[in-house]
């Protein structure tokens, strides 16, 4: 197996859009330059965990998301989460996205998986939501289901299990149910940031490969004036 190239910075994503910008579909080249843009900003960051954690997720949405979605009670964004992961693997045939997590991540991949604080089953049975008590059997065949996914190479579903367990994170964050810099939840936040910081240049990277693919129209253009 070929080994991983460093991650991508976004001083080099950036060169690469400059060189190849004019042969992106405006929908597309407008989702790449916003993603870029935040993936600096996170970069910025030096080791404050939480914030490059934040800014690499909001690189994530401007890259996947149809915020169409967001508009309505129920946003779906597994559906869109399982819909970009299928169309970056689609246009990935050197599986560079796999061989990343499994040749830089897969302690911190695997720890997340094995973590109840990252499960939203095991939070809503905190909560006193009906239907939850089997939290820790849920628990268990998603970690088993996981393995199995990991194991055989599946990698959009190896996507869609991590990113289950990073939405979960981001939530705490975004909703303030965390505490900045907090000793409590350091190793998932600082592992998150870290495979982030990895997969979403990745992804755009990807997406610059495949400017023709279909990456969807974002909700918010730039509208002038």
């Amino acid at each position: 197996m070929r080994a991983v190239p460093d991650a991508l910075t976004f001083a080099a994503l950036k060169d690469k859009q400059r060189a190849v910008r004019a042969n992106f579909p405006p929908t597309m080249g407008l989702r790449v330059h916003r993603a870029i843009s935040w993936i600096g900003r996170a970069e910025a960051c030096g080791e404050d965990a939480d914030a490059r954690f934040l800014f690499l997720w909001i690189a994530f949405n401007a890259a996947y998301a149809d915020e169409r979605e967001f508009q309505a009670p129920a946003p779906g964004e597994r559906e869109a989460f399982l819909r970009f992961f299928g169309q970056i693997v689609a246009q990935d045939p050197a599986r560079r996205v796999y061989r990343a997590l499994w040749q830089r991540f897969p302690g911190p991949v695997r720890l997340l998986m094995q973590n109840r604080f990252v499960f939203n089953p095991f939070w809503q049975h905190q909560n006193g939501i009906e239907g939850f008590a089997d939290w820790e059997d849920r628990f268990r065949a998603s970690a088993y289901a996981f393995a199995r996914a990991f194991e055989g190479g599946d990698t959009v579903r190896v996507l869609c299990f991590l990113f289950d367990r990073l939405y979960v994170l981001r939530n705490q964050l975004v909703h303030g149910g965390a505490t900045w810099n907090s000793a409590v939840n350091r190793a998932q936040v600082r592992d998150g940031a870290a495979i982030l910081a990895t997969l979403m240049p990745l992804f755009v990277d990807i997406m610059m490969d495949a400017p023709g693919a279909d990456w969807g129209k974002p909700f918010y253009p730039v509208v002038d004036g």
